[in-house]
């Protein structure tokens, strides 16, 4: 065997595909492990989804190959939940693509507008997978700062002091992950004129819109916000199927037909059950979103008080599925993750993994009980 390809050299393995390894390890031991890292939603989807998912999977004629755009009825449903959700007009047959999970559209975005050596503006903290997808192709990631007291503004005046001349595409993330800085229309209306200016693709990755956040929105409802961008969302937050692997990408036609030339090269199209639960979802009225977030407001309250415990300082007014919380001066976040999952059997997620600028936080998770949550308040007093 002649060796491994040039471009894994410089990129690790997913940290949760490694350390839930490790958590799951810890549990087939017998410890009595709370999982406060990982944001998969814990709660059940909505009793239409999972019907409408059963019924297509007893139809026997529904177990072979789909189209790679999705059915109609799929585009069209995701159409009208951006007009309902966000006020945003989107023709089905031309400007949405139905993706596996939106992680995948990170790859397919990339895959088709860059080349080796060009260059990715891309936030610290923010999303590893869009570094790792970055350097997978050969390009070359510019990272950019937040400022968490402007509700994640990037620094845009350091940023045009730079030679932008070779950055073909920006990720931006609001309601952001990890910080849940909320974002704003002033501040994506900033932005779009920036890639206007630049000639610069903006790709907004948006699938915590809901979750949380009293204003969602949606950077392709913005004047110019279409002829400068993209826009990715999941149904695996807001509609608890992160297995399902529902996704979809929105935005100017001839760019979907790009994403669409690598995607039907990639896979052979989604199970029509899903496709069909999908529907479902993006049917629910606006009290499916109320309902959960009153579950998430009680879950990050008792975050708050762990938080507190633990002496780490966090956001009331962020937004989204996790609390980002700064550790006290002189204080090691990685060492307070290996004190909780070691000593107290709690795993929550170091901030390093987001980035520089989170070497000294963590994330915690609201994707646990609110019972489970009390135990870990309790497990922790003796080291506050």
């Amino acid at each position: 065997m002649k060796g491994f390809a040039n471009r894994i050299q410089g990129v690790e393995e997913y940290y949760f595909s490694a350390k839930l390894r490790e958590v799951n390890r810890l549990i087939a031991e017998g410890k009595p492990i709370l999982n406060l890292g990982i944001g998969s939603p814990d709660l059940a989807p909505d009793r239409s989804v999972i019907e409408a998912l059963k019924f297509t999977a007893e139809n026997e004629q529904a177990h072979g190959y789909q189209g790679y755009q999705g059915i109609p009825q799929l585009r069209e449903a995701m159409a009208t939940y951006y007009e309902n959700a966000f006020g945003v007009q989107l023709d089905p047959n031309a400007e949405i693509l139905p993706l596996m999970g939106s992680k995948e559209g990170i790859f397919q975005v990339s895959m088709a507008f860059l080349n080796p050596g060009d260059q990715v503006l891309i936030p610290n903290p923010g999303y590893p997978t869009y570094t790792a997808v970055t350097q997978l192709l050969g390009a070359n990631p510019i990272y950019y700062n937040l400022d968490l007291s402007r509700q994640g503004r990037p620094n845009l005046e350091e940023l045009e002091q730079l030679d932008l001349t070779k950055v073909k595409l920006m990720w931006i993330n609001y309601p952001h992950m990890p910080t849940g800085a909320a974002g704003s229309k002033e501040l994506l209306l900033e932005l779009i004129a920036f890639a206007k200016r630049h000639a610069i693709l903006l790709v907004h990755d948006n699938p915590y819109s809901h979750i949380l956040n009293p204003s969602p929105k949606s950077l392709l409802a913005l004047p110019g916000g279409k002829e400068v961008g993209l826009e990715l969302n999941s149904l695996s937050k807001t509609f608890n199927i992160p297995g399902w692997r529902v996704g979809m990408l929105c935005g100017k036609a001839e760019w979907i037909e790009a994403a669409l030339k690598v995607k039907s090269n990639m896979d052979s199209g989604m199970f029509l059950g899903l496709q069909k639960g999908a529907i479902a979802a993006l049917s629910l009225e606006k009290g499916w979103f109320d309902r959960q977030n009153e579950i998430y407001t009680a879950r990050r309250k008792l975050v708050w008080t762990l938080a507190d415990h633990l002496g780490l300082s966090y956001d009331r007014e962020a937004t989204g599925l996790f609390v980002w919380c700064r550790v006290p001066a002189g204080s090691s976040a990685e060492e307070l993750v290996d004190q909780l999952l070691y000593e107290k059997n709690i795993f929550i997620t170091p901030g390093k993994i987001f980035g520089s600028e989170g070497n000294d936080y963590v994330r915690i998770s609201l994707c646990l009980q609110e019972f489970k949550i009390l135990e870990a308040i309790n497990r922790i007093k003796p080291i506050s």
